[in-house]
């Protein structure tokens, strides 16, 4: 099932965002195959709760040893696609860089995932999300007025400008293999995805829309309109009534409560205007305003913990998260309605399907068991 069902992509294993583009790909229907380290290998390890890893089999590989490199190319000339997140340079002193890959599999899509990117004077720097999306441009803007940038977790770099940007190259490389028969290298940099992300708001600088000073703009806490606020019970709400007419629903649902609201686009009074709906939102509890305003166009939503999202109701008809394995997590997305996409299976301990998954791939049995000899497998 999934739109690349058929399509086969091994995962050389990492952390965040190289094993989140796998986990798209696998939740689309690709058969992918993680390689994980051999000494990571532990034999009746409990389960694997780590659902980054999921919907895919997992090898234990020692690439410290020739042999190990020799099956690793064995398994590229089978393959589709390969997934990396080392350092630039790791992969060519293994022997697996591109080019190598490519003379064994002149069709392989080399997906490549880093913070900095192939080249340039950090691509061998150290640094994590925080770093990535700091360089991009996309932190500063994140804030209250007169407080520092807030970190959004590691949602913009790791996954929405990393494994999402990959998993988007992977894809697009593999239609155009369609046309061409070649493969080739995509390079997913996480500052890249970042800065393409905040393409928006370059141009609403440009037209004089956004200034530098975190929390004064419309989208970014500085309106009155579109914010999060407090209620009665310490829980809160979010208000995104941006156009006329849902800003005018709100009005309408607080009645003689937004007495005093300014102008809606009057901008020096929106600090004025946020202190009104401050004390307007903290008289009732979140379910109370949840009962008038959800289901309207005032643009309102409760703002739900993880926990809580996913028994909120329109999730629990859309199914937006589901139970697998005994564990509630977020379904695959999108969604497709001829050829859906799904959870293969649960997420694999190392090395848990060394045997099953060589294989799958073409690795005889005699070959695994000389390899296993060796220690090159787990």
């Amino acid at each position: 099932m999934g739109p690349l069902e058929g399509i086969r992509i091994l995962e050389i294993a990492g952390i965040g965002p190289g094993p989140f583009c796998a986990m798209m790909l696998a939740d689309m229907g690709a058969d992918v195959l993680r390689l994980d380290r051999a000494d990571r290998v532990r034999p009746g390890a409990g389960p694997n709760l780590d659902l980054l890893n999921r919907g895919r089999r997992s090898v234990g590989v020692d690439l410290k040893k020739p042999e190990g490199v020799k099956l690793v190319l064995d398994l590229v000339t089978r393959a589709d696609g390969l997934i990396e997140g080392f350092r630039p340079g790791v992969m060519e002193r293994l022997g697996l860089g591109p080019e190598v890959c490519l003379a064994r599999n002149p069709g392989l899509v080399f997906g490549r995932m880093t913070g900095f990117g192939q080249e340039g004077p950090l691509a061998q720097v150290a640094g994590h999300d925080i770093n990535y999306i700091a360089l991009a441009g996309a932190l500063d803007p994140i804030g209250r007025r007169g407080g520092p940038p807030v970190p959004p977790l590691n949602l913009v770099g790791d996954f929405g400008g990393g494994g999402l940007l990959l998993a988007f190259g992977m894809a697009c490389a593999l239609v155009e293999r369609q046309r061409s028969g070649k493969g080739q290298v995509v390079d997913a940099a996480m500052v890249d995805g970042a800065a393409v992300l905040t393409t928006m708001f370059h141009a609403f600088r440009k037209m004089g829309m956004w200034q530098d000073e975190r929390g004064t703009n419309m989208l970014d806490s500085g309106a009155h309109f579109y914010d999060v606020y407090e209620c009665s019970d310490g829980r809160y709400v979010s208000i995104g009534s941006i156009e006329p007419q849902f800003y005018a629903r709100l009005l309408e649902g607080l009645g003689d409560e937004a007495a005093g609201l300014p102008a809606q686009m009057d901008r020096a009074r929106w600090p004025e205007g946020q202190e009104i709906l401050r004390r307007v939102f903290r008289r009732r509890t979140r379910g109370e305003w949840c009962a008038l305003f959800e289901g309207t166009d005032a643009c309102f939503a409760p703002v739900l913990s993880l926990g809580e999202a996913p028994e909120h109701p329109h999730n629990r008809v859309r199914e937006t998260f589901v139970e697998f394995a005994g564990v509630v997590q977020p379904a695959p997305a999108p969604r497709f309605d001829r050829t859906p996409g799904g959870i293969r299976s649960a997420p694999a301990a190392a090395g848990q399907h060394t045997d099953e998954g060589l294989a799958d791939w073409g690795i005889g049995d005699e070959e695994r068991g000389r390899l296993r000899a060796a220690g090159v497998i787990a």
